[in-house]
């Protein structure tokens, strides 16, 4: 008995799994698709300025925001209901309400009527201060504190951009710059909230439901604004609201946060500081307008920073 039970006693050597290493191993290729999953979604945003710019060569800012919300929610109300998805549980209700009112109504509008009076370069470099704004108040909201490093590389970057936004207005304040640092405000409370949402329900229906919830308010405002301001339809126009309802506000939105769920909404935000020098490659490119010759300075010190802030452990 006593050898057969060696012969059949479980062998040490063909013991091979490590519950430590695949749980790094897991944690690290989900950190590696959230990035990239985050990275697209800014690529996406960066193509909103320019889009707007398009959109509004045939509407006027209200009807072009109005109509923008409603296609949107209607895409999210198509996926929703297709997919048979049930109602957020109550307690998720007032987060959406945070969501919808900062980045489905509150950014969209501040940042088209800045556009009416700026040129997309100018306030691409202004919302560049985004990243630092939604880790701010991440941090107040959620209780976590990166690292002096984080924060550090964070400051840099914001200084970097904002240096570059006083160069090119002269050191002036202009009613553009008050709308776009009010759509800051309004947009980093909605990131900072979606991000939350989306580590307890799947990203894309945290702004699916924030676009649905704003049906309500969005259906009524787009007649009354299309009903004073009839729209001249070009392709540029089309084409610019098309994008921005279907491209920013629901798609690059969904990957968005599904990036911020996997990697944490203060290193997710970081990679906002690419979104300016990317939108001002595509003002230049669709919009025909002048690259500044301080461009080139600012990415390599935003880019700089990106490398740090994603090194760096919350």
């Amino acid at each position: 008995m006593r050898a057969h039970d060696s012969a059949t006693a479980p062998s040490p050597i063909a013991v091979s799994t490590s519950p430590t290493t695949g749980t790094a191993r897991a944690a690290k290729a989900s950190g590696g698709t959230g990035t990239v999953l985050a990275a697209l979604g800014v690529i996406a945003f960066s193509l909103t300025f320019p889009a707007t710019a398009w959109g509004l060569e045939g509407f006027g800012p209200w009807s072009l925001v109005a109509v923008r919300c409603v296609l949107a929610a209607l895409i999210a109300g198509s996926c929703l209901l297709a997919l048979r998805v049930a109602v957020p549980e109550r307690r998720h209700r007032a987060g959406l309400a945070v969501v919808a009112a900062g980045v489905v109504v509150g950014f969209p509008l501040l940042t088209t009527l800045a556009l009416e009076t700026s040129t997309t370069a100018h306030a691409a470099v202004v919302v560049g201060l985004l990243p630092l704004t939604t880790a701010a108040l991440s941090a107040l909201r959620t209780g976590i504190r990166p690292s002096r490093t984080f924060w550090t590389a964070a400051l840099a970057g914001a200084g970097a951009v904002l240096a570059f936004t006083v160069q090119q207005s002269g050191g002036a304040v202009t009613t553009a710059d008050l709308y776009l640092l009010a759509a800051l405000l309004v947009c980093a409370a909605g990131y900072t909230e979606g991000g939350r949402l989306a580590r307890v329900m799947p990203g894309w229906q945290v702004i699916a439901w924030a676009l649905v919830l704003c049906l309500p308010l969005s259906v009524p405002a787009a007649a009354i604004a299309l009903s004073y301001d009839t729209p001249h339809l070009t392709a540029h126009s089309v084409a610019g609201v098309l994008w921005v309802a279907a491209g920013s506000q629901f798609a690059g939105l969904v990957l968005w946060y599904r990036g911020m769920a996997a990697i944490g909404v203060p290193k997710a935000s970081q990679l906002q500081l690419a979104q300016p020098l990317l939108t001002l490659v595509w003002s230049v490119l669709l919009l025909g307008e002048h690259l500044p010759l301080a461009a080139p300075l600012t990415a390599a010190a935003v880019l700089v920073c990106i490398a740090v802030t994603q090194r760096t452990r919350s």
